[in-house]
């Protein structure tokens, strides 16, 4: 099977999958208890003909299949809808807080990347004190979760020492580097330790086998060993863990930049969640689990090109 074909196979089955998926966080909105009429009542008594006027402006009473299929015609047209808390339109919020989740997520992933890399290296290299000092702080970090991570780093950092602030983006490029650090750290902190223990495996694993041996029996230097076969070979195992943090960071950044108070997709997820604004729930879990499938995706065609021994498509059945 050729890339090409390949490619476009999975680009077919992520439609797919995110149709399905598109009708689950649909539905499942509306199996919750409580209705967005309440939220827009405040609580306060109504005349049936109050009510009958807030369900018609927002379609409360169509069939579901009618409302779900209204919905995904103008999600196609890139239209979710209007906050039912907000009253404005739900792309404008997006267009809005998109960005400061998108910049925490990739301060996130670099920090993750840069460090989880290093510390697994030094760990199937080095070995010694040096492997036992970064098992004992990986055990650390992946025993601490990114809400509690959030909170000792917001006391000791933001409040006590007072060398960043305690929440907010700023203004500028530069403040919001330096308002999202900590909860960079705070999101990156478990999957520092996931990828440092993924990548020390994966060349402890490599380190073992037989060509690797053959090669150092031959003269050939440790630098040269570790470049040539180890890091090619374990960059297969540690891709494929791609999908893994980019799901846990989509997680992870709703109780981060509640937290910080960042004011991201993340926070206004948790928010519209609490109020019921049912169309703000739907576009940001439709967006997130396409980000999921598209950081999926790449793995996938990525995989073939860092490892040759990884075939396109299913295996071939011996004759």
């Amino acid at each position: 099977m050729t890339f090409l074909r390949f490619a476009v196979r999975r680009l077919a089955e992520m439609a797919a999958t995110l149709l399905g998926a598109s009708f689950v966080i649909f539905g499942a909105l509306y199996m919750a208890p409580g209705n967005p009429a309440s939220f827009l009542l405040g609580g306060r008594s109504a005349s049936p003909q109050a009510l009958q006027a807030i369900n018609e402006h927002y379609h409360l009473d169509d069939p579901f299949a009618v409302r779900y299929l209204n919905w995904l015609g103008q999600v196609l047209h890139g239209d979710f809808g209007r906050s039912i808390t907000y009253r404005t339109d739900v792309s404008r919020l997006l267009a809005d807080r998109l960005p400061n989740t998108l910049m925490l997520i990739s301060m996130a992933l670099v920090l993750v990347l840069v460090f989880g890399l290093l510390l697994g290296w030094i760990g199937a290299v080095r070995g010694g004190a040096a492997d036992s000092a970064i098992l004992v702080t990986t055990t650390v970090a992946i025993g601490t979760p990114s809400f509690v991570a959030a909170v000792l780093l917001q006391g000791l950092f933001a409040v006590r020492l007072q060398w960043f602030p305690t929440g907010g983006t700023g203004e500028g490029f530069g403040q919001m580097l330096w308002h999202l650090t900590l909860p960079a750290v705070a999101l990156a902190l478990y999957l520092i330790g996931m990828l440092a223990r993924v990548t020390r495996a994966a060349m402890l694993e490599v380190l073992g086998q037989e060509h690797v041996t053959v090669a150092r029996s031959r003269g050939v230097s440790t630098r040269q060993v570790i470049h040539r076969h180890v890091l090619r070979n374990a960059l297969g195992t540690v891709l494929t863990t791609g999908g893994l943090i980019v799901s846990t960071l989509l997680v992870c950044t709703v109780l981060v930049e509640s937290a910080f108070s960042v004011g991201g997709i993340g926070q206004l997820l948790e928010l519209s969640t609490t109020t019921k604004d049912f169309p703000t729930v739907q576009a940001i879990s439709l967006i997130m689990v396409a980000l999921f499938m598209t950081v999926n995706l790449v793995v996938d065609l990525l995989h073939p090109l860092v490892d040759p021994r990884v075939t396109l498509g299913p295996a071939k059945k011996a004759s």
